[in-house]
């Protein structure tokens, strides 16, 4: 039973996306698009007869091309609730009107094609970072590997999904372009890490392990194969990632300390051309499928979803957490957390632990009837705010609003703008003190002032 079965008050939101983020800690306003489903999860059982009967296939996002998937489809096997959606781009009657084959087909009279986009607003007390990550787009970077050239050169996870017991060949290892079964594989490690001039300075981490895996299900899969590996380094930072690498050298599999220069088609054969820098010599090999292991990227739209929610990122564009030791799942952004790969690339215990350290930050954030908040945040002199509005712009986390004052002025009584700042979102950064104009913004604690005079008494 889902977590929303057995707590009414959680409402399960899929298929949708962030619009804005207002507010903070305790009292996020976040305005979530439901995106148009077409199908009626309350009547919806999720048997799949109508995914069956579709007429139309298209590619398949999920397998990374190599199979097909129909009009009316799950996005993935394992999806949340394991109930279909409906591709307004393909279906045939949202395009041409003709068809309605599912809503004929459906048992429970679930199709709904005149299901809309919705836009709704609620309260959150935290948020929770987990939008994952990419594959480097290697294909302009590294075109002398020949991905998109040679159908037989792909990637990790396009190869995960081939072993995959629901993946497009049934788990069996097929090459793309005859449906054959390959002899021979070469894997080639850090294709667009560990390398400042055309990919990444950073090591993804997880692509030594998952290279080791799939080498060895190589080895055990086909009769007869072998598996060669070019690396620069073998990196087995984890408990039992030696001894697996271990297992895999056990195994047969061949590693060709180098890196690769070129990739080219012979026939039905790739050559596969790079070096053996022990023995100080160039290689080839003959590969029937050739597997690289890609970088990992931040999620497409980093920039636009972080400065939504008000928190910053690194120069590779992984989300800054607060401190790298003591604070790794926290943000600057009070109420905001981190979970997986967002944070920098990881692997998947590193990814369950961060995981369940942010459930475990929220919950003991919710525990609380009042938040404990560090005293050092900034504070406005009102007679001196001009309300320009310029810290509005410099703060970082969105701490500071205008507000509407009443004063006097010439005997006057006048209405003018202010400065506020937010107690529960201000980080006490200090970057709205040096760029008020009127320096009407000031750090608690000692003043400019005072700290200047402590300076010159010490001089005297």
């Amino acid at each position: 039973m889902s977590a929303a079965a057995q707590h009414p008050n959680i409402e399960l939101l899929t298929y949708s996306e962030v619009e804005a983020v207002k507010g903070y800690i305790g009292n996020f306003e976040v305005t979530i698009k439901q995106k148009a489903k077409y199908v009626d999860y309350s009547k919806c059982t999720g048997c799949g007869l109508c995914e069956t009967k579709c007429p139309t296939k298209i590619s398949s996002e999920f397998d990374l091309g190599l199979g097909k998937r129909t009009s009316i489809y799950k996005p993935f096997p394992q999806a949340v609730p394991n109930k279909p959606v409906i591709d307004p781009k393909t279906c045939r009657f949202l395009t041409t009107g003709k068809c309605k084959i599912c809503e004929k087909l459906c048992p429970a009279g679930a199709i709904n094609y005149e299901d809309q986009d919705q836009t709704k607003t609620d309260t959150y007390g935290a948020i929770v970072m987990a939008t994952g990550f990419d594959q480097f787009d290697w294909a302009k970077a590294y075109g002398e590997y020949g991905y998109g050239k040679y159908p037989d050169v792909i990637t990790g996870l396009h190869f995960e999904r081939l072993v995959n017991a629901s993946g497009p060949t049934g788990g069996k290892l097929k090459r793309p372009s005859d449906n054959h079964e390959p002899k021979s594989v070469v894997f080639i490690k850090c294709v667009g890490s560990r390398d400042d001039t055309k990919g990444k300075s950073y090591c993804s981490r997880a692509c030594c392990m998952y290279t080791a895996k799939h080498s060895m299900q190589v080895m055990e899969k086909i009769q007869g194969g072998q598996a060669y590996v070019f690396y620069m380094d073998v990196r087995t930072a984890g408990k039992g990632y030696e001894e697996f690498y271990q297992r895999s050298l056990n195994a047969g599999v061949q590693y060709l300390r180098g890196r690769v220069a070129k990739v080219y088609q012979l026939g039905d054969k790739l050559i596969v051309r790079g070096e053996d820098s022990l023995i100080g010599k160039p290689v080839e090999v003959e590969a029937d499928l050739v597997v690289l292991a890609t970088a990992m990227v931040p999620s497409q739209g980093y920039e636009d979803i972080s400065q939504k929610v008000g928190f910053s990122y690194d120069k590779d564009g992984f989300f800054q957490e607060a401190h790298p030791k003591l604070q790794p799942v926290e943000t600057f952004t009070a109420g905001v957390f981190l979970a997986g790969c967002c944070q920098g690339p990881k692997d998947i215990p590193d990814t369950v632990a961060q995981a369940s350290a942010a459930a475990v930050k929220v919950c003991g954030l919710f525990a609380n009837d009042r938040m404990t908040v560090s005293p050092m945040i900034a504070q406005v002199f009102e007679p001196n705010c001009s309300g320009c509005g310029l810290c509005l712009s410099i703060c970082p986390y969105k701490a500071i609003s205008l507000k509407t004052i009443k004063d006097r002025a010439h005997g006057q009584i006048i209405e003018r703008q202010v400065a506020e700042v937010n107690s529960g979102l201000c980080q006490g950064c200090g970057a709205c003190t040096v760029a008020c104009r009127t320096n009407a913004i000031d750090l608690k604690g000692f003043t400019n002032e005072q700290l200047l005079a402590e300076v010159d008494a010490l001089c005297l």
